[in-house]
């Protein structure tokens, strides 16, 4: 993990490089598909679903809740990739979810920058990464 700053235009100018957001996504894809069947389940995609931390509740601490709340949420999230509903998320379903969950959190941020711990491999880590390789290039 680390402390990076960022702001809502740090992960629209992520999202229109189609080339640094698709090869982050199929790298993405590529890890979560254990039986690289290329397609992803939901046990596949549990980790990833997990790791958005929707549990989290004061600075990384979390608390204890209801294991069958946890199921439902990560089941509904599960369902917002599987745009098709046959079970299973594809690139293009994983592509267009993660995209609308970027910009739905790039909306969020606005263009006032923030101060954020974020994962190491994480897409928000890739775009902070990708915009500090463009200003120092």
């Amino acid at each position: 993990m680390s402390v990076e700053i960022l702001d809502g235009a740090t992960i629209v100018h992520f999202l229109e490089d189609e080339e640094a957001f698709n090869n982050s996504v199929v790298n993405r894809f590529a890890c979560l598909d254990t039986n690289n069947d290329g397609l992803l389940s939901y046990d596949e995609m549990l980790k990833e679903l997990q790791g958005l931390r929707v549990f989290e509740t004061h600075f990384g601490i979390d608390v204890e809740s209801d294991p069958n709340e946890h199921a439902r949420v990560y089941a509904s999230l599960f369902i917002q990739f599987d745009h098709n509903l046959n079970g299973t998320v594809d690139l293009e379903e994983f592509k267009n979810e993660t995209k609308q969950m970027m910009l739905a959190m790039a909306d969020g941020m606005g263009f006032m920058p923030i101060q954020m711990v974020l994962e190491e491999d994480s897409f928000l880590k890739k775009a902070v990464e990708r915009e500090y390789n463009k200003v120092t290039a």
